[in-house]
């Protein structure tokens, strides 16, 4: 797999029957390796080592349903009280991060309304902050340590 500008970890991969897997901590199992999911699995590891965010209120494949459309929103993070803060979208690493991306990602906020949006390929990685009462977001030039939030 690609090396990303994420930092690295302890990664636990294994094969089986031929493919490649690769060990989620939020999920509790092995899940097949792609490239999207490389790109997951360090992000994930570094919100939870480097930006001290509990691993107990991180999901992953949260399954989220608008009418009969259903989808699943990569990562959210949840509050004590576990409602969403923050959506994160992954992409794989040679997958330009776009507005189309980012319009994914606010399909599945006007169902979370969450407080902030990430949107990652492991390369490149765009945060923004939502302002509801202005109606506006704000672009940040990193992701605050859980804390901050």
């Amino acid at each position: 797999m690609i090396q990303l500008t994420l930092p690295p970890y302890q990664i636990r991969v294994k094969e089986t029957h031929g493919r490649k897997q690769i060990f989620d901590i939020l999920r509790r199992k092995y899940v097949a390796l792609t490239p999207e999911e490389w790109v997951r699995q360090h992000f994930i590891h570094y919100l939870v080592e480097h930006k001290n965010y509990p691993s107990s209120l991180l999901a992953n494949e949260v399954p989220l349903q608008i009418g009969e459309k259903r989808m699943r929103a990569d990562s959210v993070l949840y509050d004590n009280q576990l409602h969403p803060r923050m959506i994160i979208e992954y992409k794989a690493p040679n997958i330009t991060l776009t507005q189309k991306v980012f319009d994914q990602i606010t399909v599945y906020n006007l169902l979370l309304h969450v407080d902030y949006l990430i949107v990652s390929n492991g390369m490149a990685t765009y945060i923004c902050k939502m302002d509801y009462e202005k109606q506006t977001y704000k672009f940040l030039e990193a992701i605050p340590n859980y804390e901050n939030i």
